[in-house]
């Protein structure tokens, strides 16, 4: 056969193979995720300082405290707590209305916020989220960038700084104050983009009677963000899990649980268990390639790490990738996040935290990047991640953020 007559056979031999077989072009695509705790805009903040001063509220707490040790709160700490919510709403004009304001005690608790928490001090926060953000971006070579708790669409574009004519932006709607989104570089996906909110996250803590049920405070919505790179689609999915289950082991004085643990908080996100499983299953199959990443407020690399035989990961023993039965309040058998939600159906893999940038401070543990089988098969080099440190002034009275930013750079 003639070299012509051999090169012609190949490159049709090369079309016939399927698509898996066949080698795609990939480049480089830096990914951040950022929780920027509690931002909204100036005039949010305004507005929270002007409920949490009223005279009636005096920036209490909303929230029942649970001592350390305990599973739930006393019932004289649900009754100061509901006195709060009681003058919160009467402060904020509605109940509605008081869940678009950010607690009282959202940006720390001190003897005296009405000293601290001024427009001058918010405003360095918010700075100190452009710089972090602008640093991302510049010097990181960040082009994705999927963020947690924040208010709106106004927030993200004012901390994407002089890159915001760059970046498309969405926002998943919620009835909260909390929730997420995305930021990504608009040269990055070719055609149509999608980005589809999943409000099944944002589950209510269970009430205890009929009439606490409207009173009910909602956690975070999920979001995924539907981009075609290089040809073939790739959908990022966005989460912010509910906090204070987040030690499998005993660690810094917090006590480690396993997600059946009666404790409050970690029958919240025991219930979220479910309903993230559906979803990155139904995104497998639409989108193999995949990213799921957040605050999972959940120790997931220290679950990874833990020594769990197939038939520990649930309670009741049943095999993690089959059917999962839940209970009346929506809970699961599940012992574990990780083995659970990585059962092998779809295949998932943790991007390992390498590295840690001085001056990083902050929560530990419970940002995450995970990606499906597709996506690491496309990894040239060694899966690494690391943490940059936010920009902030000397003895901050506002935090920029209690988390730093992770970052990542896939070949997608």
């Amino acid at each position: 056969m003639s070299l012509p007559r051999l090169i012609s056979f190949l490159v049709i031999l090369l079309a016939l193979l399927p698509a898996s077989v066949q080698s795609k072009e990939t480049s480089p695509i830096g990914i951040a995720v950022f929780n920027m705790a509690w931002a909204g805009t100036i005039d949010n903040f305004k507005r929270h300082v002007e409920v949490c001063s009223a005279a009636g509220v005096n920036w209490c707490d909303t929230r029942a405290r649970i001592s350390r040790g305990a599973q739930n709160a006393t019932p004289e700490e649900e009754a100061r707590a509901r006195r709060c919510l009681d003058a919160t709403i009467a402060a904020a004009g509605s109940f509605d209305e008081a869940m678009m304001i950010a607690p009282c005690n959202a940006y720390g608790t001190r003897k005296n916020p009405g000293r601290v928490e001024t427009e001058e001090n918010y405003n360095v926060k918010l700075d100190g989220l452009r710089a972090t953000v602008e640093n991302l971006i510049q010097n990181k070579k960040m082009r994705i960038i999927p963020f947690q708790e924040v208010k709106s669409q106004e927030i993200i574009e004012h901390v994407l700084g002089k890159f915001v004519e760059q970046f498309n932006v969405c926002v998943a709607p919620h009835t909260t104050f909390q929730t997420v989104a995305f930021a990504w570089d608009k040269t990055i996906s070719s055609g149509a983009y999608g980005c589809v909110p999943n409000p099944d996250l944002a589950i209510t803590e269970q009430p205890k009677d009929d009439e606490d049920e409207a009173f009910s405070h909602r956690v975070r919505p999920g979001l995924s963000l539907e981009l075609v790179v290089n040809g073939s689609p790739v959908t990022f999915l966005n989460i912010h899990l509910k906090s204070g289950c987040a030690n499998l082991k005993t660690s810094g004085g917090f006590p480690g649980r396993k997600m059946t643990d009666p404790h409050a908080n970690c029958i919240m996100l025991n219930r979220q268990i479910p309903i993230l499983e559906d979803w990155v299953d139904y995104v497998a199959r639409e989108s193999p390639r995949f990213v799921l990443l957040g605050d999972f407020n959940r120790r997931i690399d220290e679950e990874a790490k833990a020594a769990v035989s197939e038939t520990e990961v649930r309670a009741d023993g049943t095999d993690p990738a089959g059917p999962n039965t839940k209970d009346d309040l929506g809970r699961v058998n599940s012992n574990y996040l990780w083995q659970e939600i990585a059962d092998g159906v779809p295949p998932m893999h943790q991007v390992p935290l390498t590295s840690t940038e001085r001056g990083c401070t902050g929560f530990k543990g419970l940002d995450h990047i995970v990606i499906s089988d597709p996506v690491k098969l496309a990894q040239a080099g060694v899966l690494e991640s690391g943490k940059i440190a936010v920009v902030k002034k000397k003895r901050q009275p506002i935090a920029t953020s209690d988390h730093c930013p992770r970052i990542t750079i896939l070949e997608l």
